[in-house]
């Protein structure tokens, strides 16, 4: 490991996911191979793109090197790995997308940032491009290592990334609502989607039968997760025309924003030292 690496990934967990320098702003994991001879494992801090559902996607690129990256060597030897969000540490099994596959992949990879094309041409090899899919039977391990007091403001603040990371993309000059963006905010969609129907159905119910004074507060928690369903649903229909609308689309952003960061900060203001 690199003296760069291991501060980054030093960083990473420590600020939840969150590091300064060339990766600031960047989608980033932390990525556990097995390496192919030593049999040890090799960590790396790699950017991504998010792929909808419990799959993402990683890209070979080695800063524009000739070869390939030790990780993708490991992968391909043992397709096994474990991935760090900053949140969550999880296992993930890797598959090497192949033909029309990988090329829809990369280029819509391209589509939202040219360096990975400037990478590929100057490697001089066709850049891997890995989808890393979510494969743990039971939930995540939390990488917080505190209570779920802890947890929960981590899980927040990685949605507050990812929402300032979309209204980037959206406001950068000459942008469009191309591909990957749009996976982009439906990848959002569903990762809120779920927070809010565990909070529902487990973690709210549990928080009223020990603590009734939180009764009014609760009723207000699930009536702002109506309000906050109500806009991924907008958003969900603009991103559903041929050609959306990037003004009409950063304006639903932009509620959803407002909408959710007043909600995430009274959530945690009334429940994380409940939780710890």
């Amino acid at each position: 490991m690199t003296d760069f690496n291991h501060a980054v990934i030093e960083e990473f967990r420590r600020n939840h996911g969150r590091v300064g320098g060339p990766f600031e702003g960047a989608r980033l994991i932390l990525l556990t191979t097995t390496g192919a001879r030593s049999g040890r494992p090799h960590t790396v801090p790699l950017g991504y793109l998010p792929d909808g559902g419990d799959r993402l996607l990683v890209i070979g690129s080695a800063g524009g090197s000739p070869h390939h990256p030790q990780w993708y060597r490991n992968l391909l030897a043992r397709p096994r790995a474990t991935i760090e969000d900053g949140v969550f540490r999880y296992p993930a099994e890797a598959l090497s997308l192949a033909g029309a596959e990988r090329d829809a992949a990369f280029a819509r990879a391209v589509e939202a940032d040219p360096g990975w094309l400037t990478y590929q041409e100057q490697s001089g090899r066709t850049l891997p491009v890995i989808a890393l899919i979510a494969a743990g039977q039971g939930p995540p391990e939390p990488m917080t290592g505190g209570s779920a007091g802890a947890m929960l403001v981590a899980a927040h603040d990685a949605f507050r990334r990812e929402l300032a990371l979309i209204r980037r993309d959206l406001l950068t000059p000459g942008s469009t609502v191309g591909a990957q963006l749009r996976i982009d905010c439906l990848t959002l969609c569903a990762g809120l989607g779920r927070h809010h129907a565990g909070e529902d159905q487990a973690i709210f119910p549990m928080l009223a039968d020990r603590h009734p004074e939180l009764g009014p507060a609760i009723e207000r928690l699930t009536a702002e997760h109506a309000k906050v369903a109500d806009l991924l649903e907008q958003l969900r229909q603009v991103l559903g025309e041929n050609a959306a609308d990037r003004d009409r689309l950063t304006a639903v952003v932009d509620r959803l924003i407002t909408e959710l960061e007043d909600h995430l900060r009274y959530e945690e203001e009334q429940l994380v030292t409940l939780l710890g």
